[in-house]
């Protein structure tokens, strides 16, 4: 199993971790060839410092009257330069593109907007078909920890007491709600700055802040359109050290990013069926923000071989009648399926109820079980607590002390690896546990083998302190651009290809 992990504070942070498998593991440092991530930064000011010295490659700026003339500074500068544009200046800033041969055009498409797009899209790229076309979510979050739970309920927001598991504000299931509706395009987001400080407001954001955002991410496989404060740009233009000493900070979460492995898949054992993200958002979000890896299938999307993995199916959108067939066939082979607020006649209500109480009924299917909630999620904070109890003997990860911290695991394509992406959204260190189950414990090796310690690597220390294929031993890791992972190994040792 192997970890990325981001910390985005503190030099000496470490995060210890729990390796709960009865196989002989092999740990080693993964080095790989440079090459930026798919971070773009949005540019409004008229001096433009050298991509060398920003660490990025892909400049995106607005499109507006005085563009063109930010444009050609821009490509003196060998930017790969995208235009942002809304839906209705989309035909005029596409023409534009093309005749000024920019790398491709950033549709900023809202989320009541969402249907519109496919067609603007689509005329675009009869009329332009050289030029890329991307659309952007620009209803992101700030990443961001808060002092409290903040819950949805209805149109309340509620606040939970400053002793109580503290709020995260991600994106992770903005990422997700994206791959589900455009599979084709890397999901793209951006987002616009918590600037209610005064302090902020005339600073900016902190390192700790973009490097946060940069590191959310990368752990999410998204793409990011980073907007930078109007100040840091002026004093990075005119070369000032402290803003530089900022954007240094920032750069080296840019370099981790760069170090992400190709070709990961989200593992996930829950899957959610829906294209209805205002009834459905606020609850997967919740689950994100307790670590219930998930997938989100549109209804139109959803076939047999989609739920392989998959334990538990949670269905916002009235089923079809395909739909309610594999509803049933999922739960006949062992799945726990949950219905939310979606009354009708399905064909296992012929069967006798299991349980039953207020607002939920759950009837026997085959080997597994079907749910049905008779009201929509007035609190999605339980829902989200219910479901990871429900799910307990099928956790992928468990984690301890992790009450800031967003995990994302993912499987390396064409091997046994698994990647876990963990995001601390503090500003203090932490100590994080995860332990990963494995289905069919093999026999335990005698002894504690001693892989490393102290390795160098860019000019940041890995301190592997001790590695044992039993449970109970940890391995120390700071985390600074190097990827640390741990995969199954023959049994004389060496890693299986």
């Amino acid at each position: 199993m192997g970890y990325r992990a981001r910390q985005v504070s503190g030099d000496d942070s470490k995060i210890s971790m729990n390796i709960r498998k009865t196989v002989f593991l092999w740990l080693w440092v993964v080095f790989v060839v440079p090459a930026w991530g798919r971070v773009f930064v949005h540019w409004t000011q008229s001096a433009i410092p050298s991509p060398k010295a920003l660490g990025v490659n892909d400049l995106v700026l607005s499109w507006d009257a005085g563009t063109l003339s930010l444009l050609n500074v821009a490509r003196r500068q060998d930017y790969r330069i995208y235009l942002e544009a809304t839906l209705p200046e989309a035909a005029a800033a596409a023409e534009a593109s093309a005749k000024n041969g920019v790398a491709g055009l950033i549709l900023d498409v809202r989320q009541p907007e969402q249907g519109q797009v496919d067609g603007v899209v689509g005329k675009l790229q009869s009329a332009y078909p050289k030029l890329t076309l991307l659309v952007l979510n620009p209803d992101g979050k700030q990443p961001q920890m808060k002092g409290g739970l903040v819950i949805k309920r209805g149109e309340i927001l509620e606040v939970s007491s400053p002793t109580a598991q503290p709020w995260l504000d991600t994106n992770l299931a903005l990422v997700r709600f994206q791959q589900s509706s455009r599979p084709g395009q890397v999901p793209l987001y951006s987002f616009h700055w918590d600037l209610s400080d005064p302090l902020k407001q005339q600073n900016g954001p902190t390192a700790e802040d973009y490097s946060l955002a940069v590191a959310e991410s990368d752990a999410f496989q998204a793409d990011l359109v980073l907007p930078l404060h109007e100040n840091l740009q002026i004093g990075l233009a005119k070369n000032d050290a402290g803003a530089w000493t900022l954007w240094n900070e920032v750069k080296r979460y840019l370099e981790f990013a760069s170090h992400t492995p190709v070709r990961l898949d989200p593992a996930a054992n829950m899957g959610i069926v829906t294209d209805d993200y205002e009834t459905s958002y606020e609850p997967i979000n919740l689950l994100a923000r307790h670590n219930i890896p998930f997938r989100i299938f549109c209804p139109t999307d959803l076939q047999s071989h989609s739920l392989k993995d998959i334990d538990v199916l949670v269905v916002f959108d009235m089923p079809d009648r395909q739909t309610i067939k594999l509803i049933g066939d999922f739960a006949d082979q062992g799945g726990i399926a949950i219905l939310v607020d979606l009354p009708g006649s399905y064909p296992w209500q012929s069967v006798q109820r299991v349980e039953t109480a207020k607002h939920w009924a759950a009837y026997a299917m085959g080997q597994g079980r079907i749910i049905e909630l008779s009201e929509p999620l007035t609190d999605p904070e339980t829902f989200a607590q219910d479901i990871r109890r429900l799910m307990d003997k099928q956790k992928l990860i468990s984690l301890w002390n992790a009450l800031t911290t967003v995990a994302v695991p993912y499987r390396e394509s064409g091997t046994v690896a698994t990647i876990l992406e963990l995001v601390n959204y503090a500003q203090d260190p932490l100590r994080v546990q995860a332990v990963q189950d494995v289905a069919e414990p093999l026999p335990l090796l005698p002894d504690p083998v001693l892989l490393g310690d102290e390795q160098a690597v860019d000019e940041e220390r890995v301190r592997i302190h001790r590695l044992a294929p039993h449970l109970g031993d940890a391995v120390d890791v700071d985390l600074r651009a190097v990827e640390v992972s741990v995969e199954d190994a023959d049994p004389v040792g060496r890693p299986r290809r």
